[in-house]
């Protein structure tokens, strides 16, 4: 009967790791500020998915955001750059995703965007590159064209459809 109340921690610890944990890959986007205004161009990535100094350095140049112009009022700038920060991947190592991008830089390294971080990296290297760069995905900055439930917070690979190729199978 005793062994009945650590079966439950058993099979969390035990599934956490292979696509089996309910608990997202780095926490949801939960500012609708943030969505409205970044996600009125480009998926709303995750704060998660960088660290704080690589939101800093981003928020920094929005009127040349990804060769377009960005730019926020001063008041949305101090909410979106708080919530950046309050929810950047180191704020965030109890989840995977976070704790590994952060994890992956150097020291003081700060990357200019989601899909150069050495995570990132590394996690696409098996594709091939016209699947990622074919016309229905466009790029690794384009999440949601493969991983469809990129806006939950979970990059499951179990989760990877791409286009014109399917299901990923690692």
């Amino acid at each position: 009967m005793r062994y009945l109340v650590f079966l439950p921690i058993f099979l969390s610890f035990l599934f956490a790791d292979d696509g089996f944990s309910t608990k997202a890959d780095v926490a949801p986007v939960n500012n609708q500020l943030y969505i409205k205004e970044c996600g009125s161009c480009h998926f709303p990535y995750q704060a998660g998915l960088l660290p704080a100094n690589a939101w800093n350095k981003m928020m920094a140049n929005l009127e040349n955001h990804f060769n377009s112009d960005a730019s926020l009022s001063p008041e949305n700038f101090q909410t979106i750059s708080k919530y950046l920060n309050d929810n950047s991947a180191e704020k965030n190592m109890q989840y995977k995703r976070s704790n590994r991008i952060v994890s992956s830089l150097n020291a003081n390294q700060v990357p200019d965007s989601i899909s150069t971080t050495p995570y990132m990296i590394k996690k696409h290297r098996e594709i091939r590159k016209d699947l990622i760069t074919q016309p229905e995905v466009k790029g690794l900055f384009n999440c949601m064209a493969c991983h469809t439930t990129a806006d939950k917070g979970n990059y499951s690979e179990r989760d990877i459809k791409i286009p014109n190729f399917g299901k990923w199978e690692d």
